[in-house]
């Protein structure tokens, strides 16, 4: 079955010879004092069983033991559940994806080193938890592999697991180191670890093929301590300066919040007109950001701006698939009316009025995508605004309420203002229309466009090519206008008029001196939100100190 059922994090720490050794497990809200390394085993084992309960099954809770030794060196290791293809028991028949799912979420972590651990009797070109790695950091820059139990390596074989350790086989940048662990006999005997690494050195000392890997370094578990000390520290310092802008990141965010709970309401009427005029002073400007396109983001927060080009690619698309749908379908309507409607015209000669319904039709069917890419665009506008009323009025339910019952009513409002605005777009470009000297241009340019196409003699007789040609003028006009004027009815009406009327609006609050104590009323919990950001801030400081202090020689 399997013995790791839950990542567990071993935290190894050295100390003087002098002192006993101690442990500390922790999972869930449960602390647990060991006084003796025989009562790990035990430990752990409860700990999964009430993590993943008593049926094999695995689970993503991490489990952590704090262990003191003057036998251990200064190391933090996560020990993950090893991968299952067959499910034993009663475990999950979906164990073994259960566990690769797991692995990946770890592993695929940019600030771990993954060491990837294989028995030397495994083909290790074969070994799913080598591929696993490779899938993660496929230039192996994080992964360490490890084989074990030399001991049970085949006559003969031996210098294929030099080569492996000599990177020749499946080269890693961080290559490769072989021990020898305590066996189950070992275990059940009581062999001390001290006794164990002794036994270890002797065997690689006395082995024919292997000896040369001691000499190297590369052998026994004291080498592989060392060497993971090493590539820990080199790794650590290659990640700090991202780690330092992260934590400065959320530091200065946290910073930001805490402003907002900086201080209680006040309590004399003029404090509290002034504290009010501050939080919508600031409130406001955050608005006009956001309508300028420059508000500030954090992590990977997409601006607003970014997310309404968006929406008017989508309509510009919409318009090319109009444009298209024209210049296909309009030689069939006017075989249509020639079939059905011409009378005295000659050939080539499409009467006005068809020419008007072709327009028409392909214009109103734009209307209601136009329409909904204002929906598209108002409710993200919407969304954006009440997540900024949410950061700066979280703390006053009653202020919180008044903004939101304004953003609401006003995106209701122009939402209304920028329909009509389309709608009243829209029935002016079903007024087929257009400047001589701007049509003819376009009409000389579809020409010059069409006369490059091989046409034969029934095409141009019947009209099929030159017909088409005015509509699809006129079309092309109506589209290079609309591709424009909808997005700026939009942007006014949606946006910047939205965000004017909401300022203002929240600037009239200013007038209501009766209701300041109540649209300043606190939530109970904002003091308790105000010391916790207090002391994140505290934690976060520390962190970039010990960070400055790391790097500096």
């Amino acid at each position: 079955g399997i013995v790791t059922r839950c990542p567990l994090e071993l935290k190894l720490k050295r100390i003087p010879a002098t002192q006993a050794w101690k442990g500390k497990m922790c999972y869930r809200n449960i602390s647990i004092n060991l006084q003796d390394a025989s009562e790990v085993e035990k430990a752990i084992r409860e700990a999964q069983n009430v993590v993943a309960g008593n049926r094999g099954a695995i689970s993503s809770e991490l489990i952590s033991l704090e262990i003191w030794s003057p036998d251990v060196p200064d190391l933090t290791l996560i020990d993950l559940p090893g991968i299952a293809r067959v499910a034993v028991g009663d475990q999950p028949k979906d164990i073994g994806e259960q566990i690769k799912m797991l692995l990946k979420r770890i592993i695929g972590c940019k600030e771990t080193l993954n060491l990837v651990v294989v028995p030397c009797n495994v083909d290790i070109a074969t070994t799913e938890a080598l591929k696993m790695a490779q899938e993660v950091d496929p230039s192996g820059e994080r992964t360490l592999g490890i084989l074990t139990k030399p001991d049970l390596v085949d006559r003969g074989t031996e210098e294929s697991i030099i080569k492996i350790l000599h990177n020749q086989v499946i080269p890693l940048k961080k290559g490769y180191m072989i021990v020898k662990c305590r066996g189950q006999q070992d275990i059940h005997n009581k062999l001390a670890l001290a006794d164990a690494i002794q036994q270890e050195r002797k065997f690689f000392k006395s082995h024919k093929h292997f000896s040369i890997l001691l000499e190297e370094r590369k052998a026994t578990i004291p080498h592989l301590a060392e060497k993971l000390t090493n590539e820990l520290v080199r790794h650590i310092i290659k990640t700090l300066p991202t780690l330092e802008n992260q934590i400065r990141e959320v530091l200065q965010k946290t910073l930001q919040d805490l402003q907002k709970y900086r201080r209680g309401t006040p309590s004399t009427e003029s404090e509290k007109l002034i504290f009010l005029t501050d939080l919508i002073k600031l409130f406001n400007q955050d608005i006009s950001q956001v309508i300028r396109g420059e508000e500030q983001l954090f992590g990977n927060e997409i601006r607003l701006f970014t997310k309404i080009r968006r929406e008017f690619r989508t309509w510009e698309v919409t318009l090319l698939e109009c444009a298209a749908k024209v210049k296909k379908n309009v030689p069939s309507k006017v075989w249509k009316y020639e079939d059905q409607y011409r009378g005295r015209e000659f050939p080539g000669f499409t009467n006005y009025r068809t020419f008007e319904d072709i327009i028409k039709e392909q214009i109103i069917e734009l209307e209601e995508p136009a329409i909904e890419i204002l929906n598209n665009v108002i409710g993200l506008v919407e969304e954006k605004f009440l997540e900024l009323t949410k950061r700066h009025f979280a703390n006053f339910h009653n202020l919180n309420r008044a903004a939101k019952i304004r953003i609401e009513d006003i995106r209701d409002k122009q939402a209304a203002v920028a329909e009509r605005h389309i709608r009243t777009q829209f029935k002016m470009e079903r007024i087929v229309y257009c400047q001589d000297d701007a049509y003819i241009n376009d009409l000389q340019a579809v020409k010059r466009e069409n006369a490059t196409k091989a046409v034969n003699e029934k095409d141009f007789l019947a009209g099929s090519v030159s017909n088409q040609e005015p509509s699809f003028v006129q079309e092309m006009g109506a589209s290079r206008r609309l591709c424009n004027q909808i997005p700026l009815i939009i942007l006014s009406s949606a946006l910047h008029d939205f965000g004017d009327s909401l300022q203002t609006t929240m600037l009239h609050l200013l007038q209501a001196k009766d209701k300041l104590s109540h649209l300043l009323e606190e939530d109970s919990d904002a003091a308790k939100h105000r010391n916790y950001l207090s002391q994140r801030v505290n934690r976060l400081t520390k962190a970039c100190q010990y960070l400055r202090d790391f790097t500096t020689p």
